[in-house]
């Protein structure tokens, strides 16, 4: 697309709400009619970072991994994203059993997704063909998930805190992952003149985001959730579908008591806490899905909410409208 400007936006978990901000003011604002979104993020191989520093032992010099430093030690809250976890869940009173039920009902959610030869899946997910690109040659196709963790409630029953005294086990966070998506925003004309199905409409309402004290991390998209919602003039009552980012259980559970939306409600056909943590397209999946599982149910308002580096959250609200004829 050798004509068409490439910005990059990067904003941890947050990137593919802030891409979508971004997009729908550049088209609200008239300054693009149409405007392509590619989130991509591969925590399998994150940046490597290398200061050269001659005065240090043996001129070695300085190193950083993007991806794990950044886990193990936020450089503003000096805690790592797991102790952020630990600290909501002492604050919010949730303890390791609770965790496990909610990570088992997403996984259960998940299946929902697998049914009927991934029926839900294959609305949005597109066969994507792996290269070799030195003999370029095709070595195979990326049709699904990958690393999903099968999930029992006796497996989770076995699982230890990972810190001494806390609450949060293995099976209660996600994973790193690699992942890609994408979505257009545009003008409704233009929309209905690229659809493949014109009669299903997806209006962006509103968004929001908010930051909390320090290493408090998983308790941000609750008061996100609310300023877009207070942006898109409605409330919490209105909303008929509600997808996350949870890179810990504790993230829905404080949720659901903060906004008053039971966490069993939310997440239909599964979430981050499942298919993993790529940065990027993180968000983008969960609003795709979002929009797909309001479609099938002949439309309504959707949130979504999830968290960020440095104790931040952000969030967005949409409507979809089934059009068609009766």
């Amino acid at each position: 697309m050798d004509a068409v400007a490439g910005p990059t936006v990067q904003q941890a978990c947050a990137t593919s709400t802030r891409a979508l901000q971004m997009a729908a003011q550049e088209v609200a604002g008239g300054t693009a009619n149409c405007a392509l979104l590619v989130m991509c993020d591969r925590q399998s191989n994150g940046p490597v970072l290398h200061h050269p520093d001659p005065t240090a032992p043996g001129g070695y010099g300085v190193t950083e991994h993007w991806v794990p430093d950044n886990m193990a030690g936020d450089p503003y809250a000096g805690e790592s994203m797991l102790v952020t976890g630990e600290n909501v869940a002492r604050r919010y009173g949730i303890g390791t059993v609770e965790q496990h039920e909610l990570k088992l009902l997403r996984f259960q959610q998940y299946q929902a997704a697998l049914a009927d030869d991934r029926a839900f899946q294959r609305r949005y997910m597109v066969d994507a063909p792996i290269f070799d690109s030195r003999f370029r040659r095709q070595l195979g196709t990326l049709a699904a998930d990958e690393g999903v963790f099968p999930t029992t409630a006796e497996g989770l029953a076995r699982l230890k805190p990972v810190r001494e005294g806390g609450t949060i086990t293995f099976g209660g966070q996600t994973h790193p992952a690699d992942g890609n998506a994408g979505a257009i925003v545009t003008t409704r004309e233009h929309a209905r003149e690229l659809a493949l199905d014109a009669g299903i409409e997806v209006e962006l309402l509103g968004f929001g985001q908010a930051r909390v004290e320090k290493a408090h991390m998983p308790m941000a998209p609750a008061p996100a959730a609310m300023k877009a919602l207070a942006h898109a003039r409605l409330g919490i009552a209105q909303v008929d579908a509600l997808k996350t980012h949870n890179p810990f259980a504790v993230n829905d559970i404080a949720l659901a008591q903060a906004i008053g939306f039971a966490w069993q409600r939310m997440n239909h056909y599964g979430s981050s806490i499942v298919w993993g943590h790529p940065q990027g397209p993180t968000g983008l999946r969960a609003v795709i899905e979002l929009i797909e599982e309001l479609a099938l149910r002949g439309g309504g308002v959707g949130l979504f909410t999830g968290c960020a580096a440095g104790d931040t959250g952000a969030a967005l609200v949409l409507r979809v409208a089934d059009r068609r004829p009766a």
